[in-house]
């Protein structure tokens, strides 16, 4: 039997939840799957000592701010519960461990197929990241036997390394945040281009109260897009290389001992070689070298063969090519922050807006209740973690 839906929202993380807090908000006709078995699991699986690289008040969805100080660091499970409770305080309606396996036309709409089901819908709402399949150079596989290897969606915690140095590939946020974590226990080299730093400290009073505002409301936010000439001209090279360092400094690596090395550029004898000619004996290489995104299972010809991998073609998440068919949380989707929670939201109200304003056909949203836990909540005005919208 074949289901149906006004709009179907692909992903329950962030940017799904956000899409779906503003479907919601139009009283639209939609359900939110995700193949994980609680919402912010995703978040839940990486290291143990991951916080976020930006102060709590750069954390909120729409509609809901993030508990405690504004100026906090949220570790990795507080972000995966706040999202848990987000879903529940606006009981919207997730269903989980559904994985989507194909996504095509179906007459004048589109069918979705999810393990055993088909679900028919007027729009459909890609919410996931670009951050899918783990990326590694070919020439990992060179290295040798004895020296362990782990990605950064592996690695967990020190514990799992072996003794001995480790290497640490990619100088960018997640790889200088874990080279600090190993440094405590192992001689530590960092290999990676610059990426540059913010030139303040953000958690200090100048940071909190000056640089970051500026740099995550204005720069990142207002200035670093594709509607500017500036943003449309880095975009390029943040989409390959990341963004600079937020939180950590040079001065903290060098203060914990890690010592940097150029780009690691092959394998000689089994061991790493960087960018100098050197060749590195270490037992132990991180690659935190990013992911890439994987869309194979979308039969539709939205995507620009000359990207590699391939990326949708979209303006602003609205894909003109396939009305109805939306993206929401790919990294510089429009905005430098479109990857990160202050600018999701943003990117999702733009998309539900667009959506709703060319529908081909509009249905009131069915009710629905304990979709996501045992308890659903609703918001309501004496709930404190829910700031309402404004008129």
């Amino acid at each position: 039997m074949t289901e149906r839906h006004d709009t179907v929202v692909i992903g329950g993380g962030q940017a799904g939840l956000a899409t779906g807090y503003y479907l919601q908000q139009h009283d639209r006709d939609f359900v939110i799957l995700d193949a994980s078995e609680r919402v912010g699991d995703a978040w839940r699986a990486r290291w143990d000592s991951l916080r976020v690289f930006t102060p709590a008040r750069y954390s909120s969805l729409p509609g809901m701010d993030y508990p405690g100080s504004p100026y906090a660091f949220p570790t990795k499970d507080d972000v995966a519960d706040y999202l848990e409770t987000y879903a529940r305080r606006f009981d919207l309606p997730v269903e989980l461990g559904v994985r989507v396996v194909g996504l095509g036309r179906s007459g004048d709409g589109f069918l979705v197929t999810a393990d055993d089901r088909r679900i028919e819908a007027e729009n459909v709402v890609v919410a996931m990241a670009s951050y899918q399949v783990p990326k590694v150079p070919e020439f990992a596989a060179e290295l040798s036997d004895d020296v362990l290897q782990l990605h950064t969606s592996d690695y967990r915690n020190p514990g799992q390394l072996q003794d001995g140095d480790v290497l640490v590939v990619g100088a960018g946020n997640s790889g200088a945040e874990i080279a600090l974590d190993v440094a405590d226990e192992h001689e530590t080299w960092l290999s990676g281009r610059d990426v540059g730093h913010v030139p303040f400290h953000i958690d200090s009073w100048v940071g909190r109260h000056l640089g970051v505002p500026f740099v995550m409301r204005v720069l990142f936010h207002r200035v670093f897009t594709t509607g500017t000439p500036i943003g449309r001209r880095i975009r390029p090279k943040v989409l390959s290389q990341g963004g600079p360092l937020v939180r950590t400094k040079p001065s903290d690596l060098t203060a914990a001992g890690v010592e940097r090395v150029p780009r690691t550029t092959g394998v000689h004898d089994g061991r790493p070689v960087v960018g100098d000619g050197g060749v590195l004996d270490v037992e132990n290489v991180v690659w935190c070298t990013g992911f890439r995104p994987d869309f194979s299972w979308i039969d539709l010809p939205v995507f620009d063969g000359k990207e590699q991998p391939k990326e949708p073609v979209h303006v602003r998440g609205v894909v003109p090519d396939e009305p109805g068919l939306y993206f929401v949380g790919l990294f510089f989707l429009y905005a430098m922050t479109s990857g990160l929670f202050t600018g999701v939201g943003r990117d999702a109200e733009y998309v539900v807006d667009h959506l709703t304003s060319t529908a081909r056909q509009r249905q009131p949203r069915p009710s629905h209740s304990g979709l996501v836990g045992d308890h659903p909540h609703s918001a309501s005005s004496e709930d404190p973690y829910v700031s309402r919208p404004k008129p």
